[in-house]
């Protein structure tokens, strides 16, 4: 039995749709559509229909969920097992944007060798979407987001707040609004920002990632809102400087996981660590 064809299924039964579950997965609607039809004959019992408000499961498909999730997840974390690094027990999988907190991640992993040196740790980074993709596959074990998604199956919990701050290159002149780089930090910052700047023109360019915002604020010397913790570096080197009576917005910062585990002892002691540096602001325990 194929595990996409399982995964493709997976999607459409958490999706309703047909064209959801392609979107999530890469692959065209036609993919999907013969991914499940191989199922149903290969089970030789009719898994969904489509309705009016979408794609249904069947009696049969209902039950057929639970075990294609239990295969998918057994699958998964069979493949991580079997490409841990010779000494190792056990593998968590953290993703992260790039923006992130450095002291969250570096405190993490420290504290994971401390408390558990026998489990690998594999970091990557990603937009929210993709990283919600790869929680969905089940390829990574956790992320830590600033925008979630509410999908079935995935625990969504805030972790901390990020504290995010103006800043105008040095070498800027004049008023920074005139070279002001607008990030997406969402419609809660937008809002704030409105509020303090009421007469702040739209800005010449906007970007959706807070790495990003940081490189162009410093290839075109201008101004942007940044993560503190991003830009403390160049702040320290004074390359970066704060801009006075400016407000600092507070953004929540979410961590992400699935309700069901393969390993669930090894997950929630990860977590744990997780949450313990987060509370601790990067204090190693």
């Amino acid at each position: 039995m194929n595990i996409e064809a399982l995964r493709s299924f997976l999607d459409v039964a958490d999706s309703g749709s047909f064209s959801v579950a392609a979107k999530r997965t890469g692959v065209t609607q036609s993919t999907v559509s013969a991914r499940i039809q191989s199922l149903e004959d290969h089970l030789g019992a009719r898994l969904m229909h489509r309705g009016r408000s979408g794609v249904e499961l069947t009696p049969a498909g209902r039950q057929f969920r639970v075990h294609a999730d239990r295969i998918v997840r057994i699958w998964t974390q069979a493949r991580m097992q079997a490409t841990l690094p010779e000494g190792y027990d056990g593998i968590f999988r953290l993703g992260g944007p790039v923006s992130i907190e450095e002291w969250l991640s570096l405190s993490w992993t420290l504290w994971m060798k401390r408390h558990a040196p026998t489990v690998a740790v594999h970091l990557e980074a990603g937009t929210s979407a993709a990283l919600c993709e790869r929680l969905a596959a089940r390829d990574i074990d956790a992320a830590v987001m600033y925008l979630p998604q509410q999908r079935p199956g995935l625990v969504v919990e805030e972790l901390l707040r990020e504290e995010l701050a103006l800043v105008r290159h040095r070498d800027l002149a004049g008023d920074w609004m005139a070279n002001y780089i607008d990030v997406d930090w969402g419609p809660e910052f937008r809002t704030v920002f409105r509020q303090a700047f009421p007469r702040a023109a739209a800005p010449s360019l906007s970007v959706g990632l807070g790495v990003l915002g940081m490189q162009y604020v410093m290839a075109l010397k201008g101004a942007g809102y940044l993560p503190l913790g991003f830009a403390a570096a160049e702040i320290e080197r004074g390359i970066l400087q704060l801009v006075e009576d400016a407000p600092r917005v507070h953004r929540p910062v979410y961590l992400v996981y699935p309700a069901q585990a393969g390993d669930a002892a090894l997950v929630e002691m990860a977590l744990d660590g997780l949450r313990r540096v987060a509370a601790n602001r990067g204090a190693v325990a």
